[in-house]
């Protein structure tokens, strides 16, 4: 069977509580509803859920979403550090492409999505995230920034596409939960794609406009 592994990773920095953290938790039972109650889906995709500030945690290991009740919750405190999101990440995806192709299972490149609302307090971020973009089955990154996050770190972050919070008009909680649609449509769309061409040619399919934010360039200097 074709799998595509997707990742998220939520920033669980102190910035995050109320009402931010709350507008996550309350997509995730949206996002799983969606996905496990469609069973081509389900059967074509894998999630996992990485929460990170000042350490980063594996919440949901990867997981068909129609094998599990809920998705955990996320909850805030600490520092952000990316870098320790990156090394997780980059260990998750290790053990777990092996595992799915030990099941012989076809796997396809891992898709990232990767969001926070501030910027980074560990100064070698960029280190870890070069080791994971350079690994083995470096993910494709899809990367978010609301509030204080900055437009060039995000742009940094990101492998495939990137947005930012667009102004002040719209509440980081509002754009948290147009994120969480958004990759919520993501997977949908993108396992049907799988199941329509039925090859390795499929392409990821994830919006270039995302309500209440900008498209960030990757191809500035």
């Amino acid at each position: 069977m074709q799998i595509l592994p997707f990742y998220l990773l939520c920033d669980e920095s102190g910035s995050m509580a109320g009402d931010n953290i709350d507008a996550l938790n309350s997509t995730l039972p949206q996002l799983h509803h969606e996905i496990s109650t469609n069973p081509t889906v389900a059967d074509k995709t894998r999630f996992c859920l990485i929460g990170f500030s000042t350490d980063a945690q594996v919440l949901q290991p990867l997981v068909d979403l129609s094998d599990i009740e809920e998705v955990p919750a996320l909850s805030a405190g600490g520092l952000t550090s990316f870098g320790n999101a990156f090394r997780t990440l980059l260990r998750c995806i290790e053990t777990d492409v092996a595992a799915l192709k030990a099941e012989g299972h076809e796997v396809y490149r891992p898709v990232a999505f990767f969001m926070s609302d501030g910027v980074p307090t560990d100064d070698d971020w960029p280190q870890a995230h070069k080791e994971l973009t350079e690994s083995r089955y470096f993910p494709k990154i899809i990367a978010f920034g609301v509030g204080d996050a900055e437009e060039s770190t995000i742009a940094q972050v990101a492998t495939f596409r990137a947005f930012i919070q667009q102004d002040s008009t719209v509440s980081p909680a509002a754009a948290l939960r147009e994120f969480a649609s958004s990759l919520t449509r993501s997977i949908v769309r993108s396992a049907n794609s799988i199941a329509a061409d039925g090859n390795s040619d499929f392409t990821l399919s994830v919006e270039e406009t995302v309500p209440g934010f900008a498209t960030v360039s990757l191809d500035k200097l």
